[in-house]
């Protein structure tokens, strides 16, 4: 699916009481590529106090359109989902967003295309949701799996799961990390071992062996090393570190004694 079908996506606010909730459902929408949203007889709209809430989303702001009803804001859709946590005893198409996110944006490219309207989501006002009578104009409604004994999401929370999980299906899954910017092959056998023998060097020099069994201290070095499989930088990286060591001491302290030779 295409990154192109969350065009046809209407995102609907219904009686919004707290322009800091308008503001985190801009944010969202434009963190995850939805960009049209109605508020339907909002307590306050004042785009210049959002837009200095959820900074960088004028575009967003600037193509809000606002009703005075909801019918209104929902007559051109062609199918309308009700966001809600609360169960409803009557009987009703329920869904997960994750779930049904592939088949609204099914739904959405169609708008996109001009062969049906946008799909709404539908957001009720913070402290009551969803009336049955908002209800009653979806033709599913949807809610987010949450703890049961603490089930109801912040507005704009809810808006964000929605949100991400149509980016997701829209653009296939996460995106792979970004590559390192100089890749390196792995560390061969021989610069392991001159970096075990210059780890060794490094630790005789600051007398960390004292009553241990050197043998079985690099074998412990060495299998930390081994699991961690660093690559070729990572492991000249390190030996230039151990060589350090040594260095400095040889230069501030100067050494009596030369410390032993690794394995002797």
């Amino acid at each position: 699916m295409s990154r192109d079908a969350l065009g046809g996506i209407v995102v609907v606010l219904w009686q919004t009481q707290d322009r800091v909730n308008v503001a985190g459902t801009i944010r969202a929408m434009k963190n995850f590529g939805l960009s049209r949203l109605r508020l339907v007889q909002p307590a306050e709209w004042d785009p210049y106090r959002i837009e200095g809430i959820a900074h960088d989303t004028h575009d967003v702001t600037a193509r809000t359109e606002l009703f005075g009803s909801l019918p209104a804001a929902l007559a051109d859709c062609a199918y309308v989902v009700g966001m809600t946590a609360r169960e409803r005893r009557s009987k009703r198409a329920v869904g997960r967003p994750r779930l049904l996110a592939p088949e609204l944006l099914e739904r959405a490219a169609a708008a996109v295309a001009g062969e049906a309207g946008p799909v709404a989501l539908l957001f009720g006002r913070e402290d009551h949701g969803l009336s049955n009578e908002a209800l009653d104009l979806c033709h599913r409604s949807v809610t987010i799996p949450a703890n049961p004994e603490h089930s109801s999401l912040n507005l704009a929370q809810a808006v964000l799961l929605t949100a991400y999980e149509l980016w997701m299906a829209a653009t296939g899954g996460a995106p792979p990390f970004k590559p390192p910017r100089r890749a390196a092959p792995p560390a061969s056998v021989e610069q392991l071992e001159l970096l075990f023998a210059d780890a060794e060097r490094a630790l005789w020099t600051v007398d960390f062996f004292k009553s241990r069994q050197t043998e079985a201290t690099m074998r412990t070095v060495r299998n930390l090393i081994h699991r961690a499989e660093p690559d070729a930088r990572e492991a000249t990286f390190l030996r230039a570190m151990c060589i350090e060591v040594v260095r400095f001491f040889e230069r501030t302290q100067g050494a009596e004694e030369t410390p032993p030779s690794p394995g002797g």
